[in-house]
């Protein structure tokens, strides 16, 4: 007999096994019944509300400070003309979502996963 036949054969008889014990779990977990226990439900009245921390609030005077404090020095110089203006490509289908045709190379996709 070849090794290719006799594996074959070997390989069949596991996956009955394997199909005539698993329809025997299915069978015996359908029909057990359930037995669904609930813990007794116990309340504490007298508990006190938990206490809820309120967040600081800020003047729009200080919230303007704090965005200048952060931004630093770089906050003076930034004005409309450094906004980036949106040019869509053509073939681009905006009201659809399409996309145009092409890859994207997997340095690029590297390139954004590193950063």
């Amino acid at each position: 007999m070849k090794t290719s036949a006799l594996k074959l054969i070997i390989k069949e008889a596991v996956k009955e096994a394997i199909q005539e014990e698993l329809k025997e779990i299915l069978l015996e977990a359908v029909k057990t019944p359930r037995v669904i226990t609930q813990a007794p439900i116990t309340e504490n009245i007298n508990a006190p509300s938990p206490i809820i921390p309120q967040s600081p609030t800020m003047s729009s005077q200080d919230k303007r400070d704090a965005y200048k404090n952060i931004l630093g020095d770089t906050a003076a110089s930034f004005t409309s003309n450094n906004a980036q203006s949106f040019q869509p490509q053509a073939g681009m289908d905006t009201a659809n979502g399409t996309l145009p045709a092409g890859e994207v190379d997997m340095n690029q996709i590297l390139g954004l996963m590193n950063k």
